[in-house]
Order: structure tokens, then sequence, then C-alpha cells
């Protein structure tokens, strides 16, 4: 199905090709209503949408109908799916971010990038300390409705998807390596529940050979799916560092957990703070506080959060409540046959897409 002159199939030939970065695809992207890129397209074509010789040669292959027909059973045969940049289904806060994957690759449940999420990041290296308070705080963001973002790591990521994959927010896995590729290898039952339960997902193609320089990438889109990013240890120039300065970039909230001044592990947290790019986060609360009052403000809703995006039928079903009167949250509890937990992912996702507001005395109103 063509989408305004790009399938979501000659998207995904588009970032399969090597040579062809995001920049590139930009600006194909952008004129693709009067100069449209089809299956099939010859590499003169395709010079002529001002490709270089060895873009448009290597794109011209990636177009071909058998290739683009292994690409798919490579898909089908590893149980992978997909979602573009193209299709309605694409995480909305993601897409607004400045430089947005063009194709998600995911084994589990896609709506969960969706839902409204913070993201739990730190060291490989991580304390006794920060290992428990990550799966601590991650264990009550997910019972409040929030889904947990990592990056499932060896560390801190690997405790915060712990604590969050079974409760009612569940937990998201940002994967460096192809979706299938299980990194690092000891997470390999972590790998296999969060595809049952949770989400796993991947900007990377499937078969990429491994390289360093996919991780700093794959911070990003941690960054990008999330309102907020929870550093809980992060040395000076680590990974978690990165997903925060690409969450400031995004203009998303980032909250560091205070470590002693003596550790290598607190000094990347400590030195945000100092620069005044991070708050600090005594308590679970402390992160979730701003998130659920930024939503329930004018400006909030004002804001350019998602407003048009598709409602579950969850989500609809309660927005249909609410369009009624106002009621409170236990009110809904009692008219709906959502679990409490639910119920406030349910709300905290309507917020979000900025169908309803929170009133004070835990009151909720449609917009």
């Amino acid at each position: 199905m063509e989408n305004n002159g790009i399938s979501r199939e000659t998207l995904v030939a588009l970032h399969e090709t090597e040579g062809l970065g995001w920049k590139t695809i930009q600006k194909l992207w952008e004129q693709r209503k009067e100069r449209p890129i089809r299956e099939g397209m010859r590499e003169g074509d395709l010079r002529e949408l001002g490709l270089l010789p060895k873009q448009a040669a290597a794109l011209a292959l990636s177009l071909n109908p058998e290739r683009q027909e292994r690409r798919r059973e490579r898909r089908r045969r590893c149980g992978i799916e997909i979602v573009t940049f193209a299709d309605p289904e694409y995480p909305e806060l993601l897409r607004e971010t400045p430089d947005p994957p063009w194709v998600i690759y995911f084994k589990g449940r896609l709506e969960l990038a969706s839902r409204p999420s913070i993201a739990v990041v730190g060291t490989r290296l991580a304390t006794a300390y920060g290992r428990h308070v990550a799966e601590e705080y991650s264990a009550i963001f997910a019972e409040r409705g929030f889904t947990v973002v990592s990056g499932m790591a060896r560390g801190i990521d690997t405790c915060a998807h712990r604590g969050a994959l079974h409760r009612h927010g569940g937990t998201v896995a940002v994967l460096g390596t192809p979706v299938d590729q299980i990194y690092p290898p000891e997470n390999r039952q972590l790998y296999r529940d969060l595809t049952e339960h949770g989400l796993v997902l991947s900007e990377t193609p499937p078969d990429t050979p491994f390289h360093p320089h996919i991780f700093p990438s794959r911070n990003r889109v941690i960054a990008g799916l999330s309102l907020a990013v929870l550093v809980v240890e992060a040395p000076e120039n680590s990974g978690a560092l990165i997903t925060a300065k690409k969450a400031i970039d995004a203009d998303r909230e980032v909250f560091i957990l205070p470590g002693p001044v003596t550790s290598p592990r607190s000094k990347g947290g400590l030195q945000l703070l100092q620069e005044g790019t991070g708050t600090v986060a005594l308590d679970a609360e402390d992160v979730m506080k701003p998130i659920l009052s930024f939503l329930s403000s004018d400006f909030g809703n004002a804001s350019r959060l998602p407003q048009d995006a598709e409602l579950t039928e969850e989500e609809h079903s309660l927005y249909e409540i609410l369009l009624d009167e106002p009621r409170t949250i236990d009110e809904l509890a009692a008219d709906t046959e959502l679990a409490f937990g639910d119920l406030h992912t349910v709300l905290l996702s309507l917020q979000i897409k900025r169908k309803i507001r929170q009133l004070p005395g835990a009151i909720f109103q449609a917009i």
C-alpha cells in the first residue's frame, strides 16, 4: 500500500540500504509526493532523485522485488514484525524526536511503546544499592501504570526490566543489536519473558554485524519513547548519560538517583545535577509527580503531546464513560472491569493522548 509516494516496504528498503543515512532518507521522504519511490525502480531513475551513483545502485538492488520478498520471508521465519514511520501505529512520542527511526523491528506487545513510559537506565557494573533501587522504582512505576523502558544490558537495565515485567505497566527493551539477537547472552531467559509478556524492539535491521556504535544510537530511542529518564548509576561518559542527553534534546525530564560523591558510578549523574540538567529523585514519587502534574495542567493539555492518536478498545470505553460526566478513580473502578493498576495505565494513556484531564481530588474529566 502506497503512503503518499513511499510504501512501508519501500521505507524498509531505504532503511536497510547500505550507504543511505538518516538525512538522505529524510530528503527522499519529504519529496515523496512529487517524486515517489516504488518497488523495481532502476538505478538511472534513482539518480534523478538526487542520489549518488553508489547510493542509487545499492537502492536499486534493495528495491528488487525478489530482494524485498526475501526480506519479508526472513522476518516471517524469525517472528519479527515491523512498524514504520509511515504507519499510524508508530509511537507518537518517538515520532516527535529530532531523528526518529524510520523502521522499528519488534517482538511482543507493540502497544506498550505508545503507553506513558519512564526510562530507567544506568551502568552495567551496578552496585547492590543501584540494582535494588532500579528494581524497586521500576516495580512502583509499573504498578502505577507507567511502562518502564530500558536497554536489556547487564546491571541496571536488567533490574529495571525484572521489576516491571509482570506488573500492570509492563516493560519495553530497546536493543542495539537486531531484535532477534540476544545480547548479552546471559539475558536469554529475560529476552524470552520480554517477547512473551513485554516488548523487545530495535531499529537495527536483521543480520547487521555487531558494532559498538549501535548502542549510542539506540539510546536516543530509549529517551524518545519515554516521558522521563531516571539515571540510577552512571560513570562519566557512560551510555546512560547519552540517554539522558538525548532526553534533554527531546525536551523530556531527567532524574538522577543520588549516590556517594566518592563513587565513580555516581559521577556522571552528579555531574548532570551540577550542570542543572537533572533533578534529584529521592523516591519513585519524585519522578512520577511532575509527569502527572504536567499532564493535568492546561499547558500539558495544550502542548505538542499527541491528540489524534488512535484509542485502544479499553481507552475508548473509559473515554465514553467520562464523556457523560467527570468521575473519581474509585467510581471508574466500579464502572469498569479493569484492575486498579490497569485503570491507572489507561487513564495515563488518555492523558497522554489529550483526551482527558485530572482534576483535584483524583477526578477525571473528558476534554
